[in-house]
Formats: C-alpha cells, structure tokens, sequence
C-alpha cells in the first residue's frame, strides 16, 4: 500500500480498503478511537449503520453494524482494487471461488462484492468511483499489509494470479509455503500456507495488519480496552508483531514494521 493514495487509480488486484461489521458500532468505535486514535464520518447510507474512520482527516478504513437478525462472524474484511466488480465477479466464479453479495452499488463509493476464493477465505472488490478507498498507509493506526492465512498456497495462489493478475513470487526457504503478491513489480499482499495450523475456528481468512509505534504498549491496551492477545508481541520478517482480538472478537495484527520490509 502506497503512503498516501487516496486520489490516485488503485491498480487492479491491489489493497484497497478495509472494513469490519459488527454487532455494537458504537462500542467498536469507542475501542478504535482509543487504539488507534481515529474520528469517524458517516459513510455511504446504502450499507445501512456505516462510519469511516479516519486519521488526520484522511480515510483509513470502514466499520458497519449488522442487522440484528444476522449472527455472522465479526471480522476485518480485505478488499481488492477492479476497474470492472462485474467482470470480476464473473471471474471469480469461473476459477472456483464464490461471490455471497452483489456486484451493488454503493453510491458515490462506486461498486462493492463480498466474494470468497476456493478455500472460503473472505475479500471484498471494489471499483471506485469518486471515494478511491484508503487515503493513507504507513503511519501508526493506518493499515500497512494485507496477508492470506490459508492451509496451502498451491491452489488459491494460482486462483488470485488468473483472477487479479498477480505475479506469485515463493519464499526462497524449501519450508516456507509463502507467496508474495506483486502488481506491476511491487508487492501488494502476500499468502501464507500454514498447513495443519490454520485455526479451525475460522478457517482461511484475510488478515489485516495496522501500524503501531509500539507493539508492546499497543497490544497491552488492547487487553485494556476489553480486548485479547492471542500471539504475545515478537519479532518476525516483517517486523514486531502482536495478534490481537477487539472485544467482539475481530482479528487483526499490530507491526512495526522493519525500514527493510517490503
């Protein structure tokens, strides 16, 4: 994700937003606000209870409140940049994987699908119109990497490469089953096979990684706040790290990441 490309075309297949529903709107708010330091603005009146978040004035993400008839799972979508939701809905279905919820206009933010790959992980696409998504990354509450978390990557990685365009780029350890994602060169998101230890709870699923000066301090609010650390703070490729749960029990991941760290 760029520093700062809220005015700019997302190229295709690229991070664009993303967005999380959940039961308590204003609760999560109140968890956010204080984690991250983020205001909210009404968002588009077609999602129903809908805020975007913003940081210095700037979007960085969206939050939407469930109708109360629906129990479904609270957790951080993904969504992936198209120029065409229909067409890419249509191409999605052709490489096995599903599309749960439109193509649907979202008013001026253009055209959204809830869709899933062919191992049931969650993403959302999105073709902007006006409103290009989020307008800022890399500084602390913005967020920074988009990695899938799947049992293998032989399959999915070959589904998002024919759907997106992405070139698929393999870690150069023999034991390591992860691709990075590139477009046009630069990597925009990565898959990560873990085999036997994908949660079973949730199966595969987008994971959504946030800045933080501090993984440490932050990941120690978040218990604060009435949320949990599920992977204790610790050093990794990408930089210090910290898996963490809000209070309605939405995943994300705290970084700082490394200068180095693509």
């Amino acid at each position: 994700m760029t520093e700062a490309a809220g005015a700019t075309r997302r190229t295709p297949g690229t991070p664009c937003w993303v967005s999380l529903m959940v039961h308590g709107l204003g609760t999560t708010e109140d968890f956010y606000a204080d984690l991250f330091g983020w205001e909210y603005a009404p968002g588009p009146a077609q999602l129903g209870p809908y805020v975007r978040a913003l940081l210095d004035g700037v979007e960085v993400a969206g939050i939407g409140e469930m109708p109360r008839d629906r129990q479904l799972p609270v957790a951080w979508t993904t969504y992936l940049a198209t120029d065409d939701a229909d067409a890419t809905a249509e191409a999605i279905r052709a490489c096995g994987g599903t599309v749960a919820v439109g193509p649907l206009d979202a008013g001026a933010a253009g055209r959204v699908a809830i869709c899933s790959d062919p191992a049931g992980a969650i993403f959302g696409i999105w073709q902007a119109e006006g409103h290009m998504g989020t307008g800022l990354a890399g500084p602390a509450g913005t967020p920074v990497w988009n990695e899938l978390i799947t049992q293998d990557t032989t399959t999915v990685g070959k589904f998002y490469e024919t759907v997106f365009g992405h070139d698929c780029e393999a870690a150069e350890e023999p034991d390591f089953d992860h691709l990075t994602l590139h477009l046009e060169g630069s990597p925009v998101a990565a898959v990560h096979g873990v085999g036997r230890a994908l949660p079973h709870e949730r199966g595969a699923h987008w994971m959504t990684f946030f800045a933080v000066a501090d993984p440490d301090a932050a990941a120690a609010r978040v218990v604060e706040l009435g949320g949990r650390v599920l992977d204790a703070p610790h050093d990794a490729a990408l930089g210090r790290l910290a898996l963490v749960a809000d209070p309605e029990g939405a995943v994300f991941t705290l970084v700082r990441r490394h200068p180095t760290a693509s």
